[in-house]
């Protein structure tokens, strides 16, 4: 009995050792990171912005915010490769030209929607049709202007014909607008704000409006999927709250830095800073519906008082002064634009106000709260004032002030151009054609010989005739003094060295398909 009871404890003993190191395997499982260094639990990501999107369509949006998100949920026909900024195809397999107003585009097979529907020729049609639908009125259906129809050849074959022979059609594709959405989730409800669905590697999980975009990935996606499993977009009120949130690694990685804020994240142990030159141009413009700025002589004299270049010296490096509207790294840059326009001259400024009566004239300057544009206000604030004018500054929210701008509720502002197609037509054409008034050409600017030459260089296939029309266009702006350029941009982004494979394009995108966490 004794040896039996022996036995017995025996057994229950070796049951209990061998739970606990069940227990033990379990947890350690659970609790740590594997032999790479990551493990499900840690592939997600945070990403600071100091504005909410507007939206969650690309063809109901035109700002940089909505677009860092748009990015990863759908996808274009054509991107740009970001070391060589050719075009390639992305959702395209390949394009030709039987004619100069003839674009045969082959798609890929086999790819779907996030909503199981399939990405063909169809949907194409379906959604370059809404952005040319003035019913819709999408913001950028300018990229699509020249188009006369779209037809559908076979189930991934899609033929763009266009009024004229439209030069910058396959940069038009590229941009972030342009990119192809589900027309059943679109005719079914709004993916504007409740069901955007595209091709991309993630997929929509949640808005709430003020706090946070959620996107979780697309286990389905065709070029693989992703590593990440979720991408968070926090809503933070202030730049310097995103750095403090970096620091603490509340979140990952932040964009655009201001040049006060550089030093800072340089600092951080823990985080890596990458900045290249880039493609947006920053600027102020003149509401030329409205006295005296619609006049000439007002505008060349507040391009004399600004100093844009005591401006870029504060930036940090992060901004470049050129006068050109057209930037260095865009299609249609000349150098001859460089220095072209009206040099810093407070005295000059000051006897042009004198002479057409404008000395002590009153002056709002309306800035959004977003990125640096506060600080050009307060820079050109001081500027002015030092040359008799009276000039105030009035803030708002970024989605506030693209609708009060839009709508022409002001009299001078700062607005920046991101140039996502890098080529100078989707730069002069939106932002300054008349054809285009009341919509992108927020500064309202009619001039028929400057249209003239922005028409020509669109339409048309010669890329050395483009160049040469862009530069013609180019100096007339200047000329005009349209803007006063403040700087051309560096591009940056901050992240936690623990992420991987990160990609910052010079026109300020980027892509979080091939990120990890390690």
């Amino acid at each position: 009995m004794k040896k039996n009871k022996f036995i017995v404890m025996l057994l229950m003993t070796i049951m209990l050792l061998f739970i606990a190191a069940c227990s033990s395997d379990s947890s350690s499982q659970e609790g740590e990171s594997s032999e790479n260094g990551s493990s499900d639990a840690e592939q997600t990501i945070t990403y600071a912005s100091v504005s909410d999107v507007v939206g969650l369509s690309p063809i109901d949006t035109n700002d940089s915010v909505s677009s860092n998100m748009n990015r990863q949920i759908y996808e274009t026909l054509f991107t740009r490769n970001p070391e060589t900024m050719e075009i390639e195809p992305l959702l395209a397999e390949s394009y030709e030209n039987p004619d100069d107003t003839t674009w045969v585009i082959k798609l890929k097979e086999g790819i779907t929607f996030h909503d199981g529907t399939d990405f063909n020729a169809e949907a194409v049609k379906y959604t370059f049709e809404e952005m040319m639908d003035p019913e819709r009125a999408a913001p950028r259906a300018s990229l699509l202007d020249p188009v006369e129809s779209i037809e559908v050849q076979d189930e991934y074959t899609v033929v763009i014909n266009t009024k004229n022979p439209y030069g910058p059609l396959l940069a038009a594709l590229s941009h972030s607008n342009s990119a192809i959405v589900s027309p059943t989730a679109d005719q079914e409800g709004d993916i504007n704000t409740e069901n955007p669905t595209g091709t991309g590697p993630f997929m929509f999980e949640e808005w709430v409006e003020g706090d946070r975009v959620t996107l979780k990935k697309n286990p389905d996606y065709w070029q693989g999927e992703p590593q990440l499993e979720t991408v968070t977009m926090r809503v933070v009120p202030e730049y310097s709250t995103a750095v403090s949130m970096l620091e603490t690694g509340e979140v990952d990685f932040v964009d655009g830095i201001p040049s006060e804020h550089l030093s800072r994240i340089e600092n951080i142990d823990n985080v890596e800073v990458v900045t290249k030159e880039g493609t947006p141009v920053y600027y102020l413009g003149f509401n030329m519906d409205k006295e005296p700025y619609s006049d000439p002589a007002f505008r060349q004299a507040v391009a004399h008082a600004v100093d844009s270049q005591a401006y870029v010296d504060q930036l940090d490096g992060l901004g470049i002064q050129n006068d050109s509207i057209i930037g260095p790294q865009v299609f249609g840059y000349n150098e001859e634009a460089s220095d072209a326009g009206y040099e810093y001259d407070p005295e000059k400024a000051k006897q042009l106000l004198e002479e057409n009566g404008y000395d002590g004239h009153e002056i709002t300057l309306l800035a959004s709260t977003t990125g640096s544009y506060m600080k050009m206000a307060e820079i050109v604030q001081a500027q002015l004032t030092e040359v008799g004018l009276n000039v105030s500054i009035e803030s708002m929210e970024w989605g506030t002030f693209l609708d009060t701008t839009t709508e022409g509720n002001f009299e001078m502002t700062f607005l920046g151009w991101t140039n996502s197609t890098a080529d100078g037509s989707e730069l002069l054409y939106p932002t300054l054609h008349s054809d285009n008034i009341e919509s992108s050409n927020r500064m309202n600017y009619n001039n028929s010989e400057f249209d003239k030459l922005v028409d020509e260089s669109r339409e048309t296939v010669d890329q050395d005739v483009r160049l040469e029309k862009l530069h013609e266009a180019n100096m007339i702006a200047i000329e005009d003094a349209v803007w006063k350029t403040m700087n051309h941009g560096v591009v940056s982004i901050a992240y936690n060295d623990s992420i991987k494979g990160i990609e910052l394009k010079p026109t300020q995108e980027w892509s979080l398909y091939n990120v990890s966490r390690e």
